[in-house]
């Protein structure tokens, strides 16, 4: 399978909501953060340099137009200092106009995902990623800094929300990008990386509605049911019965959204039983499938015209 393909796939279901908390420049010594949240988030060096602190690692230096998405909620803080226990003088941000030798340009806001599609990501992923500015192959990111770069100055707590749309974008070109390199340990991408489960996966997307018992999954990879339940749930992180449940309620949740009844969104996803598919439905998106398609299509919806 092609990773393209897949990385798609995933992307067109992907639920993100993308807030920045603040845009701005910072002065002298200083110390920022967003871990505690409980969501992921990010930080965008527009300018200037600073160190990413994380526990555990060496000091990271981000320069100009580098940035780092931290997909679960880590602790960590950028500052302009290596040292992790030099004391900082402030920690307020200001307006991001001219920007003087020290000084450093910040765009930093939050993730916050939503359904299968989301756990799946998280699964698939480390837990943060770093994009540097002369990485040939993110070379259309630097538009995207830009862009932000041209949003009108205000102050540094109500910034354009068009500069939450562009950092979306930039997330989107850098999960591809990732997704592209040989080193993501489990998860969804993982098992489709792996020559032995490639086609499997395939055949996985292809059909969910079939009879996928654990020897059937074993035949098509040409392994015992031992080596298969094994080699599975090392490449994956979890038994193949549940990364199928995810999966499926992950389509049917696309299909669903796509205009699909219930009716035949379950018979596509392998369950005869509309009991069984909303129980399986509400366990991993969280919702009934009634309620999960009412609530799209109204999304989808052109609001009223104002009087």
């Amino acid at each position: 399978m092609q990773t393209d393909r897949l990385v798609h796939w995933l992307l067109n279901g992907l639920e993100l909501d993308t807030t920045i908390f603040h845009v701005g420049k910072y002065c002298g010594r200083w110390s920022a953060s967003t871990s505690g949240r409980g969501m992921g988030s990010f930080h965008l060096v527009l300018q200037g340099n600073c160190y990413l602190h994380m526990p555990g690692q060496e000091p990271l230096l981000l320069g100009p137009r580098d940035g780092v998405f931290l997909l679960r909620d880590i602790p960590h803080f950028l500052s302009p200092d290596p040292d992790p226990h030099a004391l900082p003088v402030q920690t307020s941000m200001e307006v991001l106009e001219s920007i003087q030798i020290g000084d450093t340009g910040l765009a930093c806001g939050f993730f916050d995902f939503h359904g299968p599609a989301g756990a799946l990501m998280l699964n698939s992923f480390p837990s943060h990623l770093v994009i540097r500015a002369q990485d040939q192959q993110l070379r259309a990111a630097s538009a995207l800094f830009d862009l932000i770069l041209d949003e009108p100055k205000t102050h540094p707590d109500t910034p354009s929300p068009l500069i939450a749309r562009l950092a979306e974008v930039l997330f989107f070109y850098v999960i591809r990008h990732v997704a592209q390199r040989q080193d993501i340990a489990v998860g969804l991408l993982a098992v489709a990386q792996r020559p032995e489960f490639s086609p499997l996966l395939e055949h996985l997307l292809r059909a969910p509605g079939q009879d996928w018992s654990i020897d059937n999954m074993a035949r098509l990879a040409h392994m015992s049911r031992a080596s298969f339940y094994k080699n599975f749930v090392d490449t994956c992180g979890q038994p193949p019965a549940q990364f199928l449940l995810a999966l499926r309620m992950k389509i049917a949740a696309q299909q669903l959204h796509a205009g699909a009844t219930i009716d035949q969104t379950a018979e596509h996803v392998g369950y005869r039983s509309y009991a069984a598919f909303s129980r399986a439905f509400k366990k991993i998106i969280g919702q009934q499938p009634g309620a999960y398609r009412r609530a799209h299509r109204n999304l989808e919806q052109p609001p009223a015209a104002m009087a």
